[in-house]
């Protein structure tokens, strides 16, 4: 893939230094095909595909997300801290960290609280 950096560099090097497709390859150690791509191309700076990383929590998500919605159900002295639920997963074979799991939390508690905001400003109609 070509950074932005390097991008720059292509455009300054033909449009102000005129300075042939080929020349600018040998340059560059990149195709020259690659050059006239992004130089024919609209875009300011390229598109990356989004990368999708595996973690080794991806396992036991449904199962983390069953505690953590039946946890929000339970009064607050009877939860269980993120700490003992952990512990659970470690039983089950998780080999992650902590951090994992309170990262997941987290990023579950934002996504129910957005759920619940945006459902809570519908409007209601009446004839």
């Amino acid at each position: 893939m070509i950074d932005v950096a390097l991008l720059g560099i292509i455009r300054r090097w033909h449009i102000r230094d005129q300075i042939p497709l080929r020349e600018i390859a040998r340059r560059l150690g990149i195709s020259r095909n690659t050059v006239r791509r992004y130089l024919r191309s609209e875009t300011t700076e390229p598109t990356y595909a989004e990368r999708r990383i595996v973690s080794g929590l991806d396992k036991y998500s449904v199962q983390l997300s069953g505690w953590l919605k039946a946890e929000t159900s339970k009064p607050r002295k009877q939860r269980r801290s993120l700490k003992q639920i952990h512990a659970d997963l470690k039983e089950l074979g998780y080999e992650g960290s902590y951090d994992r799991v309170a990262a997941f939390a987290r990023q579950w508690k934002a996504g129910q609280t957005e759920w619940v905001n945006s459902s809570s400003k519908r409007t209601w109609c009446y004839p």
